[in-house]
């Protein structure tokens, strides 16, 4: 299971760098082990912002962040470089992941820092990746520095209004943090928790299968959505919860923590729909589809088909939106609703 290693590796990078500290990590790594000839890899960032002069001190910072983390490389049973590498090198690695994927071959898939803005602001962010082979999602990673280990501290953290109370009863650093997982091949996903400090590593004794929720009324179920309103229509969504009977209050949360949280059993629905114009991309969900459907769940686009992962950068095809349910009784609940409530829509 060499790929939940490299997840580990991915956070240990993030020390305020961020996107291009990571993929400058990840990339190095893959290279090492499959060879870069062997190696295509789809990533968000390019090296065009680095490379120019006014971005030097920047870029000193990714080559000392990135030197730093594969320095700790053997901790995870990796192998670190022979020598520190040099700004080309890093360079070089940041701008080997310009593949745009496809319908044929493997492909690495890379969203160095999914949620940023939760990042910047302490909140849920991850670090995610998923490997595709001839369109199919086959693997996927999630690493999630700031997610609760306890159900009832993820639920505590979005019902909460007052900032200082955030600080009190689930404020323990060790209990927060994991690494989620999932394998075609295998049966079930799986839960890592995080390595503090120096900690030794007891892989596979620390990792415990997950699974959806059981939960499929309405009634009692929690559903997950964006917390950002420019790529997330939070009324429409609205309006569904509603036609379908969910009564309570939408967790907004940043990144693909809400496809953890579907797999875990911390919420039962996920709903996304874009406006007019906005392209979802691969890498903001291949690795959360397959661990919720490893873990038992449902994901299809609003018009209950799966996604399509075979056309390149973009989710090409989505039919209106996302829906990500841990079962098929609410999923299809939400599919009749989206049909009988879509025309009336401004979307």
């Amino acid at each position: 299971m060499g790929f939940v290693y490299i997840a580990f590796i991915l956070l240990q990078s993030l020390s305020g760098t961020r996107d291009w500290s990571v993929q400058a990590t990840v990339s190095w790594i893959l290279s090492e082990y499959f060879g870069r000839k062997n190696i295509s890899i789809v990533a968000e960032e390019d090296v065009q912002t680095l490379s120019t002069p006014d971005s030097r001190s920047l870029l000193s910072a990714v080559v000392k962040t990135v030197n730093e983390c594969l320095a700790e490389a053997p901790k995870y049973g990796l192998q670190s470089p022979a020598r520190e590498l040099g700004t080309s090198e890093i360079l070089e690695a940041i701008s080997r992941c310009n593949s745009t994927g496809g319908p044929t071959g493997r492909h690495w898939v890379l969203d160095p820092v999914d949620g940023t803005l939760g990042f910047v602001r302490g909140d849920q962010y991850a670090v995610a990746l998923a490997l595709i082979e001839n369109g199919e999602v086959i693997l996927g990673v999630l690493g999630c520095p700031n997610y609760p280990l306890k159900k009832e501290c993820f639920h505590y953290h979005y019902k909460v209004s007052t900032p200082k109370l955030l600080l009190q009863p689930c404020s323990d650093t060790l209990e927060k943090g994991c690494v989620i997982y999932a394998k075609k091949s295998c049966n079930g996903a799986w839960m890592q928790p995080l390595v503090h400090g120096d900690k030794k590593l007891e892989w596979p004794n620390s990792a415990s299968l997950i699974q959806v929720s059981s939960i499929d009324d309405p009634a009692h179920a929690i559903f997950c959505e964006p917390v950002e309103k420019r790529n997330s229509n939070h009324s429409f969504t609205a309006g569904l919860a509603h036609s379908v009977g969910l009564r309570k209050q939408p967790l907004r949360v940043y990144s693909m923590v809400k496809y953890a949280a579907i797999a875990r059993g911390d919420a039962e629905i996920f709903m996304k729909f874009a406006r007019t114009g906005y392209r979802e991309k691969i890498w903001d969900h291949a690795a959360g589809v397959i661990i919720v459907e490893a873990a038992g769940g449902v994901v299809t686009d609003a018009g209950g088909r799966p996604l399509d992962f075979s056309k390149g950068v973009y989710l090409e095809g989505l039919d209106r939106g996302i829906i990500v349910c841990s079962g098929p009784i609410l999923h299809e609940k939400i599919i009749g609703a989206v049909y009988a409530s879509w025309d009336s829509s401004n979307l």
